[in-house]
C-alpha cells in the first residue's frame, strides 16, 4: 500500500509588504548573497529578537521559503519559536520594520524589541 504525503504547510506566512521588502532588500544586496535569513537571537529584556539579515551560503538546516522577490531562509534553530507567525512589513511617518504576530510569544518586553517562549 502506498503512502500518501500531504503537503507541508509554511512555517512562516508572509503579507504581500513582507513579501515586497524581502524584493526590494534582495534587489539591493550585496555580491554573493543568496537571498535574506530570518533568526531569534538572545538578546532583549525578554530573552529573543528577531533578526533579518543577508545570507551568503546556504545552512542544511535552515527552512528555505521561495517568495516572488528571492529566498527567506528562516535559521534552524529559530524555526521551532516561529512556527505559524506572520511577518508583516509596516511603515508609519515616525518607523519601519518587519512586524511579527506570533502565536508561540508568550510574552514580550514593553518596548517591543523581544519576545520570550
Amino acid at each position: 500500500m502506498a503512502t500518501t504525503l500531504r503537503a507541508r504547510p509554511a512555517a512562516l506566512n508572509l503579507t504581500d509588504t513582507a513579501h515586497a521588502r524581502i524584493a526590494d532588500l534582495i534587489a539591493r544586496a550585496p555580491d554573493g548573497s543568496i537571498g535574506v535569513k530570518l533568526s531569534t537571537p538572545r538578546r532583549g529584556c525578554s530573552g529573543l529578537a528577531y533578526s533579518v539579515d543577508y545570507v551568503f551560503s546556504a545552512d542544511p538546516f535552515d527552512e528555505k521559503i521561495t517568495t516572488p522577490g528571492g529566498d527567506l531562509y528562516v535559521d534552524g534553530g529559530s524555526i521551532l519559536y516561529l512556527i505559524g507567525s506572520t511577518m508583516d512589513w509596516v511603515e508609519d511617518d515616525f518607523t519601519a520594520g518587519f512586524v511579527f504576530a506570533n502565536p508561540n510569544a508568550k510574552g514580550a518586553c514593553g518596548c517591543g524589541e523581544s519576545f520570550t517562549v
